[in-house]
């Protein structure tokens, strides 16, 4: 049987789904269960969550934006970090799957070259990071650009 554990992003450490021996859920794929809050907390939570080689890439994608984006903003949603521009909503996300770390820009379409992932939101594009294969210079260029265009609205005010 699961446990939860609330702490929240001011200070204390984020909610998590655990189970009997302490450890984080992971979900189909291995993406790490987390419950929603705000801050960069529940996102370190997360990234430590990350199984195997995975939570690397996770530390290194979240250094990459803070450094490109300064005052970012950070969250946890639907068991995935979010990050964000105040005023100018969430341009990215990502998530742990089977083989990969799918990093999503939600105006994909817009950045330059295109990142290569599409489906049905006609604007939103991704990249599939298999291990050993992160592209740091281009993450960059793209994060950067992605946080320069307006950003998504839907779940707060940001």
């Amino acid at each position: 049987m699961a446990r939860k554990t609330s702490k929240r992003s001011t200070g204390a450490s984020p909610k998590t789904t655990e189970n009997a021996s302490g450890a984080v859920v992971l979900l189909a794929g291995g993406n790490p269960q987390m419950a929603k809050a705000d801050g960069d907390a529940p996102v370190q939570a997360y990234i430590s969550a990350m199984p195997g080689w995975k939570s690397d890439v996770g530390r290194r994608l979240d250094d990459l934006i803070v450094r490109t984006v300064p005052n970012v903003r950070k969250a946890v949603r639907w068991n995935s970090p979010w990050y964000g521009v105040e005023g100018e909503g969430w341009f990215l996300s990502y998530h742990v799957f089977t083989r990969y770390v799918r990093v999503t820009f939600v105006n994909g379409a817009a950045l330059s070259p295109v990142p290569p992932g599409s489906g049905k939101d006609r604007d939103a594009r991704w990249a599939d990071i298999y291990e050993g294969e992160l592209d740091e210079e281009q993450m960059a260029t793209w994060v950067w650009q992605a946080a320069a265009l307006p950003g998504w609205r839907g779940f707060d005010k940001l």
